[in-house]
């Protein structure tokens, strides 16, 4: 009989998003959510996103996709930017939910999570650390993996599986946000 995983993805939205245009493509989260599911035995997927009114199409197609949203409270700057940092949320959850699931796998390259990364790897509750941009994360991450460790993936090389894609029409696919 073979044992399926109970593995729980926590997603720094802003910090994937950002990362991988940065790289120059588009995330299709759709194929992610499934992505996270197939490779690693991800049963729920929770999405620390910042919550900008007029935006409930995008949450809803996320909450489709079979994310849980966890949405934090925006600031618009004076500059015009809104600013919504998940950083203690996605902690908090992850703690929260430490006891219902096998082993976690955390979206990031932010260097607040060092502490995170720390501790579910030392208590074996670390599955992996998903970073979008192999050539721009925290050097406080590239701390906690020497080379003979193997806790990063990183996403530079899944562009051609995972890019979000128009038809030849210029309609989305699959209505991905």
């Amino acid at each position: 009989m073979i044992l399926k995983e109970n593995n729980y993805a926590f997603i720094d939205s802003q910090n994937l998003n950002l990362a991988v245009r940065d790289l120059g493509w588009k995330l299709d989260f759709g194929r992610f959510r499934k992505y996270l599911a197939d490779k690693y035995g991800i049963t729920k997927a929770f999405l620390f996103i910042g919550y900008v009114a007029g935006n409930e199409a995008l949450y809803s197609r996320l909450q489709d996709f079979g994310y849980n949203c966890v949405f934090k409270p925006t600031l618009e700057l004076p500059s015009g930017r809104v600013k919504g940092n998940v950083d203690a949320e996605l902690v908090l959850h992850t703690m929260i939910q430490y006891p219902n699931f096998d082993r976690a796998v955390i979206v990031t390259g932010d260097g607040d999570f060092y502490c995170l990364v720390e501790y579910l790897s030392k208590q074996n509750k670390l599955r992996k650390v998903i970073i979008p941009n192999q050539y721009r994360y925290s050097g406080l991450l590239k701390k906690l993996c020497p080379p003979d460790n193997n806790i990063f993936n990183f996403m530079n090389s899944l562009k051609e599986k995972l890019r979000y894609a128009e038809n030849e029409k210029g309609s989305r696919r699959d209505g991905n946000p």
